[in-house]
C-alpha cells in the first residue's frame, strides 16, 4: 500500500549509491545474493533466540534489496537479475515466519503457518497477474522500473518489513502480529483476484 509512495523518497539515495557500486565493478546479482545471505542470517538469528540481531540483518537485507535494482539501473539490467530478485525475496519472506516457529513452536507454529498460507495466496495473486500482464503487454512504472508488473495491494513490501521488524522487537507478540498480518494479506490477495478477474475479462 505504501511502496509506491515511498519510491520518490528512497530512490534518489539508492540510485546514487548504486552508481558508486556499479562504478566499482560490483554486479547487481552480487548485491542480490549478498542481501539474500543477510536475510537468511536474520532467520537463523531469530531461530536461535537473537531477534534483535535479526532486526539488524532484516534491515540490511532490505537495503540490499533496494541497492541491487539501483546498481542494475546504473549498469545493465537483466532478466536473470529480475528473476533472482523476486524469487529470493519470496524465499526470505517465508524464512522469517518459519524462524519464529522454530524459536517457539508451541506458541508460534500455528500463527506462522497461517502467515505462510497468506503469503502463498498473496504471492500467487501477484505473480499470476505478472505473467498475464507480460502476455498482454501491460506495463507500469508506478513502483519504479521493475522486471515484473507490480500490482499493488494492502500488503506489500513496506508493510511486510514493518511487521517483521515489529516481530523482532516484540517476539512475544509474534502470534498476534502474525494472525493480524495474515488477515490483511488474505484480504489483499482476494482483492487482487477480484481486480484481476475484472481486468482480464475477455
Amino acid at each position: 500500500m505504501f511502496d509506491a509512495r515511498l519510491r520518490p523518497l528512497i530512490d534518489p539515495p539508492l540510485n546514487a549509491a548504486g552508481r558508486v557500486l556499479a562504478a566499482r565493478g560490483i554486479s547487481p546479482d552480487a548485491v542480490t545474493l549478498t542481501g539474500f545471505g543477510l536475510g537468511l542470517g536474520a532467520a537463523l538469528a531469530i531461530a536461535l533466540g537473537a531477534p534483535l540481531a535479526g532486526f539488524v540483518l532484516i534491515a540490511l537485507n532490505r537495503l540490499g534489496d533496494g541497492l541491487d535494482g539501483a546498481v542494475a539501473r546504473a549498469s545493465r539490467k537483466s532478466d536473470r537479475g529480475g528473476y533472482l530478485d523476486i524469487v529470493l525475496d519470496f524465499f526470505f519472506y517465508g524464512a522469517v515466519p518459519f524462524a519464529f516457529a522454530l524459536l517457539d513452536p508451541e506458541a508460534n507454529a500455528l500463527p506462522a503457518a497461517a502467515l505462510l498460507l497468506a503469503f502463498y495466496m498473496n504471492g500467487a495473486s501477484f505473480l499470476g497477474f505478472s505473467a498475464m500482464a507480460e502476455k498482454r503487454g501491460i506495463t507500469t512504472n508506478i513502483q519504479g522500473q521493475k522486471s515484473l508488473y507490480y500490482l499493488g495491494g494492502l500488503a506489500e513490501g513496506a508493510e511486510t518489513i514493518a511487521v517483521f521488524l515489529a516481530m523482532c522487537l516484540w517476539p512475544q507478540a509474534f502470534p498476534l502480529l502474525a494472525w493480524g498480518f495474515a488477515a490483511i494479506c488474505i484480504v489483499s490477495a482476494l482483492a487482487r483476484v477480484i481486480l484481476v478477474a475484472r481486468l482480464l475479462r475477455d
